[in-house]
């Protein structure tokens, strides 16, 4: 404006009608030119992510690509991919197939029940030693961290352990080749599992889950067919050690049903019950984490227990 103003007695009426309507052609275009950078911004604003249900780990994949992030809640969020009715069927066949070749074989006969509960509860608890194992090389190597995981399948071999010394005390591994065959077994079986669990966690927590129904069910079978002579015998003192005089906190820790179970114990049948009652509460487990669910305990402060 200052040279327009100090310049202008000395121009034409043409050549001042050619300035102005340069600058305004010039305030024109910048104008068209700010407008064309601004506008873009506004329509490229991210809308509020899409939420899901985490009802099953299927949920997930109905995101749109651009907000499909891996959830960190459990092992199989973060880690795994949802099961085919196949895989499934798979699964099921092995335990069966086990079952009837191994188990039903070598263990039969009424007085080989002892020694079936010692092999079972041997190799039962193999798979949560498996999942400690891959879930501390994933902390190891910084790639996943989720203490409570941890915790959660340690408090799961405590009580399938408990549930070893309970077998071992009323004779169970008496004879070599039965701890022989067990425990070639189980060491086995810790290999396959941490294999299942690395490449998708979510099948080798269905397999566990096949497995703890067979033993639910092996111990329901035993208690239906043996209830009045069980009645009859002492608990072991390693049952009453555990649900009697124990501390109950890892008790409670594999309690993912937010019920505080406390067994009562007065014979070998209430000690029975109250196992197959765990293998219940793992079937549980295992089916939960095999979805997006959190789980939790009574100890998390996320449920609500009457203390008594």
């Amino acid at each position: 404006s200052y040279f327009i103003a100090t310049r202008s007695n000395t121009m034409t009426p043409n050549n001042r009608f050619i300035l102005l309507t340069c600058l305004a052609a010039a305030s024109v275009d910048n104008h068209a030119t700010t407008t064309a950078f601004s506008h873009p911004a506004r329509t490229l604003s991210r809308s509020p992510p899409l939420t899901t249900t985490p009802s099953s780990l299927h949920a997930s994949s109905a995101m749109p690509p651009e907000e499909q992030q891996r959830s960190d809640s459990n092992p199989s969020t973060r880690f795994g991919s949802p099961l085919s009715d196949s895989i499934k069927d798979a699964n099921k066949f092995a335990v069966d197939f086990l079952k009837n070749t191994l188990f039903d074989t070598f263990f039969a006969g009424s007085d080989r029940d002892y020694a079936r509960f010692y092999a079972l509860e041997t190799i039962a608890r193999v798979p949560y030693f498996s999942y400690l194992s891959v879930l501390h090389l994933y902390e190891t190597l910084g790639k996943w961290r989720r203490a409570k995981y941890l915790k959660l399948h340690f408090a799961e071999s405590w009580n399938e352990m408990h549930h070893l010394l309970i077998m071992e005390e009323l004779g169970g591994d008496a004879n070599f080749i039965d701890r022989f065959l067990a425990q070639h077994v189980a060491f086995g079986y810790f290999a396959l599992i941490v294999a299942l669990y690395l490449i998708n966690p979510v099948e080798a927590y269905n397999l566990n889950q096949d497995v703890e129904e067979h033993a639910a069910e092996t111990y329901d079978t035993y208690l239906k067919e043996n209830a009045e002579k069980l009645k009859l015998l002492p608990a072991p003192q390693a049952a009453i050690d555990y649900y009697v005089d124990g501390d109950m906190y890892m008790f409670d820790e594999f309690q993912t049903s937010c019920e505080m179970r406390r067994p009562v114990i007065e014979n070998l049948y209430d000690v029975f019950v109250a196992i197959r009652d765990d293998e219940l509460a793992h079937v549980q487990t295992m089916e939960m984490l095999q979805t997006e669910f959190d789980v939790s305990s009574i100890h998390d402060g996320e449920c609500e227990v009457d203390i008594f």
